[in-house]
């Protein structure tokens, strides 16, 4: 089958890659000169596991193909549009790219021919486009097919999660529906219409930053409480508490939230609700509380070495991990960037950063030192802070910790969720250790 995708960003990419991988004939159309002129020499700057070797494979073998024009889109059977929808000033989706993308389309496209929007929108997009560009197409099939993928994860799970699916019209679903059932041969799930299926991906996202929000909120109030308190165990407990079909299902606190979606997705919510005469308060108050998190976590540390008074400009601080999320090199909103401005502002006059997923480039704060290696990053620090947990980090033990890091020093877990025989090493060694929501005294 001959596939053209439109915007071959992150999600491009990988849905790019694994459908060339199938044998599928992909042909890839960008704006960006640079990534179609890296695509066609098997180069893919997309941080994510086996990604890179599966682009490279596919152009190698003939399968994919990169172009700035829209010529190949008549020989296409079916047409996947990935543009990105940022957040935009009034706190919607903004639909620039996507109305470009259609505009392009409508100059092309044939009869029988299969368009599935996945770019994240609002709902009654993907019916728009569809009237305003497409109006004397009746032959063509218009749907929507949310993209689900976590970052770190995403080939696997475009591999096996269900595939949603919502058409103009009923014809417009059971193609899109057949193509997915072809192409990947996974659970396809057909919900009513294009606007169902595009709010289907609003409200996975808006449960999951709200959850998230849920167990920052709860994780404080553990802070807060003169007890010995665990948040990871209070969660593991809560969790298992059956309610109807389901279990109780809080996620884990962190040091923050980020990437491209969570911190936009509930604004697409939230205005909706406006728009629609129904104002909502979740989307906002969520929001609010997860990114408040990098600034609750640098504020503890901050308390922490005024107690054992030492002033933060005299606080030798080592990040390991600064993407938003473990093992995904993606920076995009990661809350890292915020907690590390956050620290200089407050005075720490020495930082410096260890992540293998990210480039030297990605990391621009000024007066902060990118180490190559972990080691060196962490050596003679007074604080140790875990921002994510990519593999090579999560396996550090901690008695190495404690033979670099200063002797009175402190461990941050913000991300890293250290198991109580790790926090058990470094408190008999005299290092002390906290954590969102753990209490380690």
């Amino acid at each position: 089958m001959h596939i053209a995708i439109v915007g071959f960003g992150y999600i491009g990419a990988v849905i790019g890659a694994v459908l060339s991988n199938k044998g599928h004939r992909i042909s890839a159309i960008d704006s960006n000169n640079s990534s179609i002129d890296d695509l066609n020499r098997g180069i893919c700057s997309v941080p994510e596991p086996s990604l890179r070797e599966m682009i490279k494979s596919s152009v190698k073998d003939g399968l994919l193909s990169g172009s700035t024009s829209y010529e190949a889109i008549s020989q296409c059977d079916v047409i996947l549009v990935t543009v990105g929808t940022p957040l935009s000033d009034k706190f919607d989706a903004d639909l620039s790219a996507i109305g470009d993308v259609f505009i392009n389309l409508s100059k092309h496209v044939k009869g029988d021919q299969v368009i599935m929007v996945k770019s994240t929108v609002p709902p009654g997009v993907t019916r728009k486009m569809a009237n305003d560009y497409l109006p004397n197409n009746k032959d063509l099939y218009v749907g929507f097919s949310p993209e689900r993928l976590a970052e770190g994860n995403a080939i696997e799970e475009f591999n096996n999660l269900p595939i949603i699916v919502g058409g103009i019209n009923d014809a417009s679903t059971l193609k899109c529906a057949e193509f997915w059932n072809e192409t990947m041969g996974v659970e396809v799930i057909q919900v009513s219409s294009c606007e169902s299926a595009e709010l289907v991906k609003l409200a996975n996202n808006q449960w999951i930053d709200t959850n998230i929000a849920l167990a920052n909120e709860m994780a404080a109030l553990c802070d807060s409480l003169p007890y010995d308190l665990d948040i990871l165990e209070i969660i593991n407990g809560a969790n298992s508490l059956k309610k109807g079909q389901h279990y109780v299902n809080y996620l884990t606190p962190s040091i923050g939230v980020g990437g491209y979606c969570l911190t936009k997705d509930p604004w697409f919510v939230s205005t909706l609700g406006e728009r629609g005469e129904t104002p909502l308060k979740l989307p906002a108050v969520g929001r609010s509380i997860n990114d408040h998190m990098p600034n609750y976590c640098a504020e503890k540390i901050i308390s922490h070495f005024t107690n054992q008074q030492k002033n933060i400009k005299d606080v030798s601080i080592a990040i390991l991990g600064y993407s938003f999320k473990s093992n995904s090199g993606d920076i995009r909103f990661s809350p890292m960037t915020d907690f590390v401005e956050i620290l200089l502002d407050a005075g720490c006059q020495s930082i410096s950063i260890f992540d293998s997923t990210v480039s030297d480039d990605d990391i621009n704060h000024k007066n902060v030192t990118k180490t190559s290696t972990w080691q060196e990053c962490i050596k003679d620090s007074d604080c140790v802070v875990f921002g994510t947990a990519h593999d090579d980090i999560a396996s550090i033990k901690m008695d190495e910790i404690c033979e670099s890091i200063r002797s009175d020093g402190l461990v941050f877990d913000g991300r890293r969720y250290l198991e109580k025989s790790e926090v058990n090493i470094l408190k008999e060694s005299g290092i002390s250790c906290m954590g969102v929501g753990r209490s380690f005294s």
